[in-house]
């Protein structure tokens, strides 16, 4: 990844407990599922006392739905590092290579998101709201500028392509781990930009 390197902050910072109490809990809802794991599973996983859990979560539901706005902000990221390239070829190559090198973290997002349904409806519209705009919108985004510059066709809806977009990319981030993953990942690339029929030749 192109990302600079986290800060080093102390272990007793509250941001590190945060991000320790994050990484142990996903691990436990990923094995268990959401109603599998408590909150004092999370303590003793993390080795720290339930009041200082609830110190940082006010329950199980909060701190669920804040592994899963980490790992939307990560998606985040992605989108802006791919804003960053010049041309639609150069960001969707980024955000590819982006996505298979953070894939065991976007793995670990999704299968969480399959869990979604547990948490309050409210939480759950909040949270379906932003990811509909930080990521399908992101990459939305990127599509609808890179027809208006000429590089993809216009006589197919944005969102469309998008969708398109995800279809091949989700089984790089999905499952195991996929055997010469940026080989692939660039044919999947190709036959997005430039199709398979063999007019595209």
């Amino acid at each position: 990844m192109s990302f600079p390197p986290p800060v080093s902050r102390a272990i007793s910072s509250p941001e590190t407990t945060r991000e320790r109490i994050q990484s142990q809990a996903a691990r436990l809802f990923v094995a268990s599922g959401y109603h599998g794991v408590s909150m004092r599973e999370v303590a003793e996983a993390v080795g720290v006392t339930k009041p200082a859990l609830y110190h940082h979560y006010a329950d199980k539901e909060a701190l669920f739905v804040a592994i899963l706005e980490e790992a939307l902000a990560s998606l985040s990221r992605l989108v802006s590092h791919a804003q960053e390239q010049g041309g639609i070829r150069a960001q969707l190559e980024t955000l590819m290579r982006d996505l298979l090198d953070t894939a065991p973290e976007q793995r670990v997002g999704l299968q969480l998101a399959s869990e979604l349904r547990h948490v309050s409806p409210e939480r759950r519209a909040a949270f379906e709201t932003e990811y509909r705009r930080v990521w399908m919108g992101g990459l939305t985004a990127l599509i609808t500028q890179a027809a208006e510059r000429g590089e993809l066709r216009r006589d197919l809806p944005p969102p469309v392509l998008t969708r398109a977009l995800l279809a091949l990319t989700y089984p790089l981030v999905s499952g195991p781990p996929t055997p010469e993953p940026h080989r692939t990942a660039a044919a999947l690339l190709t036959i997005y930009l430039d199709g398979a029929g063999a007019q595209a030749q």
